[in-house]
């Protein structure tokens, strides 16, 4: 008798036990919810983390420069640098950002950014880069964006840039027809993380979850659409739409099965195509005397953005979490970026599931989510590794990753470091004979020239997704012999070399030379090396403090964000 009252008081013991466990879960997941985004991820991370000692935060100046490369485009000055350093205020980083994305060159920079993943540097485009700098400078949802971009609105001149997305991928190039197929690709990479590229004749050899279908039924919308030169109505180039009746029929090159679908988003369901009396198809009907091709009341590419950019669309939602997080951590959550599928997870499932949600919840607003980002101490971790964490794998993020800068911000970085910018942007271009040989002045070349010429050394090829460091010689050629760069390592009033020249003591110079390129002070071993060095220069001093700057300026540290 007393035994079984003993198993049953244990029983009862093991009860209470697991639901006091389960209330304590439940009431720690409220906490954890109920904490800011930015905490919320700095604990996911040091939870998969784990043993593995996180790097501490950076310091000062490698905040500074890291932040204003990110949210302006380029480095700091040398007097914010000092005016930073010098602030004592706790909150100093959080109003440094709040300060960047409120600032002049925030909408600039982050259309830039967003122009180089989703054109790939396919070439410039004035209505195009109005368009995306208008909808970061209005805080435009990442949904609408889409909407924008994925079905432009052709005659409307405040969104008819959109088009561009869709618009330059119709070109045909060379000898090269219209790649539908490639913008049928495109669309799928970079609005929902998927690479469909071999699925457009069979199933994906390696990736199970992605099919025929899927690549199809996105074809059926984007092989639809041809060219428009601009008229009247539209300005700028446009698309049309022909009349799609019927199902799209494909059929493997491997296996001969054969299949067909409707206009279908990745993964979704194909919609009915409609049928229509004879003569009732069309909204406009095309006329030939005025040769327009008109405009059909079924429209797939409607209905492909309709259902692409749906709230129950989770690979849209992921898709641009994943990119955002990209763009600030230099590493996607999944890596490739437009490869994600059931065997290739996420690195923090949990992590992207979080952001994908919140994003979602805050109505895809972009600029919350970079704000919430960069006030994570991920995001605000030192680049240097811990002894103990040398080995660990880049996924974990236990230090900041080092990430390039791409050739715009360099130029204007550059610039900036050697006191030129004022003058480059701002002085009327000289103009030069053909046949002059002289080294042009800075002021003889616009900024929109200058930046030419470091895109041509620095940037990728077209069509290249620009992802990683990739070291090329003539991006190393054109920093030993530029002639470009050396005239503005000339002395001139006001700018680096002017001032260097001025001053007489080795360890100002050592400081002033750090602080104007690298936007930090040097270290006391660094200060020393500079001072020994120019001691030992005797002759010719303009062109040794060149030197010097032109080796800080050639140096990794200058071409990266740390």
């Amino acid at each position: 008798m007393r035994r079984g009252s003993s198993a049953v008081h244990t029983r009862v013991r093991s009860q209470l036990a697991i639901l006091f466990l389960t209330a304590a879960a439940a009431t720690d997941a409220a906490v954890q919810a109920a904490l800011p985004l930015h905490q919320q991820i700095d604990a996911l991370v040091a939870a998969k983390a784990g043993k593995v000692p996180l790097a501490g935060p950076a310091d000062d100046a490698e905040f500074l420069r890291r932040a204003t490369l990110d949210f302006a485009g380029e480095i700091p000055s040398a007097d914010e640098v000092r005016a930073f350093l010098a602030d004592k205020a706790a909150d100093k980083r959080a109003r440094l950002i709040d300060r960047l994305f409120a600032g002049s060159r925030y909408a600039g920079t982050m259309a830039g950014r967003f122009d180089v993943m989703l054109m790939e540097r396919r070439g410039e485009d004035a209505q195009w880069r109005g368009w995306l700098e208008a909808a970061f400078r209005d805080n435009k949802p990442w949904d609408v964006m889409s909407r924008e971009m994925l079905n432009p609105n052709f005659a409307d001149p405040a969104r008819n840039g959109a088009g561009h997305f869709i618009t330059k991928r119709l070109e045909s190039y060379g000898q090269n027809t219209v790649d539908y197929p490639g913008l049928t690709r495109d669309v799928g990479r970079m609005f929902m993380g998927v690479d469909l590229q071999c699925t457009q004749c069979h199933k994906h050899l390696t990736v199970k979850d992605y099919k025929q279908v899927d690549f199809q039924g996105l074809f059926v919308a984007f092989q639809n659409l041809k060219l428009q030169t601009p008229n009247d109505t539209f300005k700028v180039r446009w698309t049309s739409e022909g009349l799609v009746t019927k199902e799209m029929e494909f059929s493997s090159v491997l296996t001969e099965i054969k299949g067909a679908t409707g206009p279908r988003v990745p993964f979704g369901q194909s919609v009915a195509i409609p049928t229509f009396e004879k003569g009732q198809e069309w909204l406009e009907a095309p006329a030939r005397p005025k040769n327009t091709p008109g405009k059909p009341k079924f429209s797939p590419l409607a209905e492909i953005t309709q259902r692409l950019v749906a709230p129950d669309n989770a690979n849209f939602t992921r898709n641009i979490a994943n990119r955002v997080w990209f763009l600030q951590m230099g590493r996607g959550l999944f890596e490739p970026l437009d490869l994600a599928h059931s065997e290739n997870p996420p690195s923090h499932p949990e992590l992207l599931d979080l952001l994908a949600g919140e994003l979602q919840a805050h109505k895809f607003d972009l600029k919350w989510l970079l704000r919430e980002l960069a006030l994570t101490q991920t995001y605000q971790r030192s680049s240097v590794l811990m002894e103990t964490a040398a080995k660990s794998p880049e996924e974990l993020y236990v230090a900041a990753k080092e990430r390039p800068i791409a050739a715009e911000a360099l130029v204007r970085s550059v610039l900036i470091a050697t006191g030129e910018l004022e003058r480059v942007g701002k002085l009327p271009k000289v103009e030069r004979k053909k046949d002059a040989k002289d080294t042009p002045r800075p002021d003889t070349l616009s900024l929109e020239e200058m930046t030419a010429a470091f895109q041509a050394a620095f940037a990728n090829a077209a069509r290249e997704p620009e992802l990683s460091v990739s070291p090329t010689l003539k991006g190393a050629l054109f920093m030993r012999n530029s002639s470009v760069l050396r005239t503005l390592l000339q002395p001139r009033e006001g700018n680096l070399a002017d001032r260097l020249l001025k001053l007489k003591e080795p360890a100002q110079i050592a400081d002033t030379v750090y602080l104007h390129i690298l936007s930090r002070p040097p270290t006391a071993e660094e200060r020393a090396e500079v001072v020994a060095w120019l001691a030992r220069q005797k002759s010719a001093r303009e062109e040794t403090l060149a030197n010097l700057a032109w080796a800080l300026l050639a140096s990794a540290e200058f071409f990266m964000n740390h």
